[in-house]
């Protein structure tokens, strides 16, 4: 039994504590930098490129990207790009009309609460025999005039 506690004891010992690592983020480089290590880059000999790289810590498929971009005159396309799906542009007709579908549901939930109310009025009436006088429709009355 001894044995075995030691046996455990030295597997333990084996085994440092769990080393949990941060997640690594995405590397986003400014306009500026990039503009600076492609002036560089384009200034050095074959061999000194691979020494540029390793300093800053770039692959050469940056570079092809960087100077792509550089080439097509696209500005913006040495500046990070945000991820992501593009957020649409918000119509203020549909603001309107979003705001106009809640006010209808909230006068529909309010009549459903006032015709119950109502309905529950009418029954305790006619459990305790009270009549109301009843008022006539615009209906009734504008179809009796004629």
């Amino acid at each position: 039994m001894n044995s075995q506690t030691n046996q455990t004891n030295s597997l333990h010992a084996t085994h440092g504590p769990t080393e949990v690592t941060a997640k690594a983020k995405r590397r986003r480089f400014t306009a500026e930098f990039k503009r600076k290590v492609l002036q560089e880059a384009d200034a050095c000999d074959r061999g000194e490129l691979g020494a540029l790289l390793r300093r800053e810590g770039l692959y050469s498929s940056h570079l092809v990207e960087w100077r792509r971009a550089r080439d097509a005159g696209e500005l913006a396309g040495l500046t990070p790009r945000k991820r992501g799906p593009k957020a649409q542009a918000t119509d203020p007709l549909f603001a309107k009309l979003a705001e106009s579908e809640r006010e209808v549901a909230r006068l529909k939930a309010e009549n459903a609460k006032l015709a119950l109310i109502c309905s529950v009025q009418k029954k305790v009436s006619q459990l305790l025999g009270v009549t109301f006088p009843t008022i006539p429709d615009d209906d009734e009355t504008s179809g009796s005039s004629s």
